[in-house]
């Protein structure tokens, strides 16, 4: 009992006390770390809250039959504001640049980088025109004349290659089956 005594009395060593003033001050000091990153955060939303709003007017005049497009933004570790599957825009390092990029079979490409919303909305309207074109190439059918459908496709010695494979087939399995037979197998 006396042991639990001199380690709770602060007059005795006072490390306890000492310990316990450590992890609050820890505490609070992981707290503020904390409060600044979520204000780092919320200042990166806010961002592209405006270059969302300004992207209203370029969206607004998409027509409702193309639904590549579908703006939002996403709010995890690092926020970023959608405009299609493939592409969005994120903060630089510095959170002060906007970074259009664009995930490909190849990599993550960077498509544009700027302080400036303007140039963005630019990047942004260049993206979209061409996304519009390639949508409408490949729903494009090519036009080719009938008689060139409906022809079929002639192939010259199929026969013979099936008779060639056919008599090599036979060879190797009684080439295998004469190898079986002188080892005993």
């Amino acid at each position: 009992m006396s042991d639990q005594n001199a380690e709770s009395n602060p007059a005795n060593g006072e490390s306890p006390v000492r310990l316990r003033d450590a992890l609050r001050k820890a505490r609070i000091e992981a707290a503020d770390r904390t409060g600044v990153v979520v204000d780092l955060r919320d200042a990166e939303v806010a961002r592209l809250e405006i270059l969302s709003d300004a992207l209203d007017s370029l969206f607004s005049e998409i027509p409702a039959s193309v639904d590549l497009f579908d703006r939002g933004i996403s709010q995890g570790d690092t926020p970023r504001l959608w405009i299609d599957a493939v592409a969005h825009i994120l903060m630089g390092r510095d959170k002060r640049i906007y970074r259009f990029v664009q995930d490909t079979r190849f990599g993550r490409t960077v498509l544009a980088e700027s302080h400036d919303v303007p140039a963005m909305v630019d990047a942004v309207t260049d993206y979209i025109a061409r996304r519009m074109i390639e949508r409408e190439h490949a729903l494009v059918v090519p036009t080719t004349p009938k008689e060139a459908i409906a022809a079929p496709v002639k192939r010259r010695g199929g026969f013979w290659t099936f008779v060639l494979g056919f008599i090599l087939g036979i060879g190797a399995l009684f080439g295998a089956a004469m190898l079986m037979s002188i080892r005993g197998i």
